[in-house]
């Protein structure tokens, strides 16, 4: 931190990171509010994004990628089950193994909830900014790209 004090484009850069973490995070909790995400917990909204993005699932596979024991995935997975949200076939390879999945149901209700957030974002951009600043915003939207991909 020290070096940013004599550096002032370091110093700068060092503002804009802090502002825009600040900014995202605003964000992403707007945007988790208009997709009506329920009762559900972060840990479960985490499986579920995971098994939409990965596919197909054991507990110990999930436990390993949330970084938590399986008998506490054992007990997420089991909350999304009740809600209809992931459903267990056995492993063809091992007839020990679950195999779980996201339901028809859940895969509308992700598709719901996307298309909620995306309309929210939608108008908020139509109505608050003008055709200029959604330019700005589009191309500040490829330096985020950068910024992730890198």
């Amino acid at each position: 931190m020290k070096k940013q004090q004599g550096d002032p484009e370091a110093a700068h850069a060092l503002a804009v990171a802090g502002e825009l973490r600040v900014v995202l995070g605003k964000l992403k909790r707007k945007l988790r509010e208009e997709a009506s995400l329920g009762d559900f917990t972060l840990s479960q909204m985490s499986v579920l994004s995971r098994l939409e993005r990965e596919g197909p699932a054991t507990v110990t596979t999930l436990a390993r990628a949330e970084g938590v024991r399986p008998q506490s995935m054992g007990a997420t997975v089991s909350a999304l089950e009740t809600a209809g949200f992931v459903s267990g076939a056995p492993d063809p390879t091992d007839g020990r193994q679950t195999i779980l999945s996201l339901t028809t149901a859940c895969r509308q209700w992700i598709k719901a909830s996307r298309a909620a957030r995306e309309d929210w974002l939608f108008r908020a951009i139509r109505t608050k900014l003008t055709a200029g600043e959604q330019e700005q915003l589009a191309l500040t939207v490829e330096l985020l790209n950068r910024l992730v991909d890198s």
